[in-house]
């Protein structure tokens, strides 16, 4: 697999820490090379900055260490240490616990007092044997041990939780289907071993992932969900240095047959829509789903196996409004498809069975600095798509519709409720967190 599958990835974020190395690389990939070859420290993480290619290695991960913002940076941890919990018998366990079941301090492995050790980080340098960490380095049964700080007791167990159990299960709910957005389970710890924060909790993270915004999301308790069409189901975690999480639920074996999923024309929203038209509304030709050029994207079939991202066919992954694709025009990152309407009045209304009807849209434009705009654009003057403003995901914010109530902050549309230059939005990705929309002045001679 991919060397990078070990670590886990944090965009936009930096870690404080004095026992590090630097690195000229070209790529994240490198740079975990790197990690996994350096011998002047335990690497635990790395960080990679986009535009000066630089590599850190680090001893230390978000657990241990401050965190804070840096928008050109990606924290990438392995994920070994990270795992607050144990898979079998704990030989692979780098977390830190560092007390015994019955709350003894352990011993450091390196010390000789008050008992002299059998296993050394010398004499088993890749057992993990780190300041006074629990570890397994005999591959004991009843996983792992440490020496104790008690002189009259030489040895004792840790009480180290079992890892969630990720074995596929028959019963309903322990499997997902697609991309789990349907996943109605109780897991409730994410990949790592962490524990999932409530979603009717705003401690440690604020977001707004609330029963009230998602009342069809089932986020009940604190189960790992898929309510944003993320890769799978995840979590907020109860870690104050890790605001989210995958959680690891097992895709099912069978697909169910979906009814409605096939779809030839356009209802709603279109996301059922399988139909074969290829061409947005301005004449583009679609690119491939399973291609990245022109455009490099992240809507790849195999991620995303019920989106219907076969060939280059326009479709609407992502709950836009209606079916779009990304276009073979290197300038044009992605435009919508005209799609026939399922309702046939609609059509014979214009007088043509085979022609679509089109509502012509009033100019998107905006007066001033746009604090009047009401439209529907929901796009950056970059391509990015806008992050709905009751959402709190990937982007943490004060701008919500409570807070401006007269401000329209609706779906993801572009607005403008601080009196900025011009409408603006937060973007979907993770590394731009806000940025001005696509969005031209009103010529003087222009009703908006």
């Amino acid at each position: 697999g991919d060397i990078l599958d070990d670590y886990l990835r944090t965009d936009g974020v930096w870690i404080f820490t004095l026992n590090k190395q630097f690195y000229k690389t070209n790529n994240e990939k490198e740079c975990a090379e790197k990690c996994e070859a350096e011998s002047n420290l335990t690497c635990r993480a790395f960080l990679f900055t986009r535009k000066k290619l630089e590599c850190l290695t680090l001893a230390e991960n978000a657990k241990m260490a401050v965190m804070f913002t840096s928008t050109d940076t990606v924290l990438y941890e392995k994920r070994i240490y990270l795992m607050q919990c144990k898979r079998g018998i704990g030989t692979d366990y780098r977390g830190t616990e560092a007390k015994t079941q019955r709350g003894i301090p352990c011993q450091k492995w390196a010390e000789k007092i008050p008992h002299k050790p059998n296993y050394t980080p010398e004499k088993h340098p890749n057992a993990g044997l780190e300041e006074n960490y629990c570890r397994n380095p005999d591959e004991d049964e009843s996983g792992p041990w440490c020496y104790t700080t008690d002189p009259a007791t030489r040895f004792d167990y840790c009480a180290i939780p079992e890892c969630e159990d990720q074995v596929m299960h028959t019963g309903e709910g322990e499997c997902m289907q697609c991309n789990g957005e349907d996943y109605h389970g109780e897991v409730s710890r994410t990949e790592s071993g962490l524990e999932c924060q409530r979603w009717d909790a705003q401690e440690p993270h604020m977001h707004g992932f609330t029963q009230k915004h998602y009342p069809e999301k089932d986020l009940k308790m604190n189960y790992c969900r898929n309510p944003d069409g993320e890769l799978q189901p995840w979590c907020f975690t109860t870690s104050p240095n890790k605001r989210w999480e995958y959680c690891n639920i097992p895709r099912c074996s069978t697909h169910p047959s979906v009814p409605g999923l096939d779809s030839q024309c356009l209802s709603g929203k279109g996301e059922d829509y399988r139909g074969r038209i290829s061409i947005t509304e301005s004449g583009n030709a679609c690119q491939h789903w399973n291609t990245q050029f022109p455009h490099k994207h992240g809507w790849i079939p195999d991620k995303y196996p019920c989106k219907g991202l076969e060939e280059n066919y326009c479709r609407n992954p992502d709950g836009e409004k209606k079916p779009w694709c990304y276009t073979t025009n290197s300038s044009v990152r992605w435009e919508y498809c005209t799609i026939p309407p399922c309702n046939r009045t609609d059509q014979r209304i214009a007088g043509m069975d085979n022609v679509p009807v089109q509502v012509p849209l009033p100019e998107e434009c905006y007066r001033g600095k746009g604090q009047s705009y009401r439209g529907t654009t929901s796009v950056t003057a970059s391509g990015k798509k806008c992050q709905a403003w009751n959402s709190m995901f990937p982007h943490w914010h004060i701008k919500t519709p409570e807070r401006f109530p007269d401000a329209d902050l609706r779906n993801n549309y572009c607005r403008n409720p601080d009196g900025d230059s011009s409408p603006w939005c937060f973007t979907t990705d993770p590394n731009t967190i806000w940025e001005y929309c696509n969005l031209k002045r009103c010529d003087d001679h222009t009703q908006e």
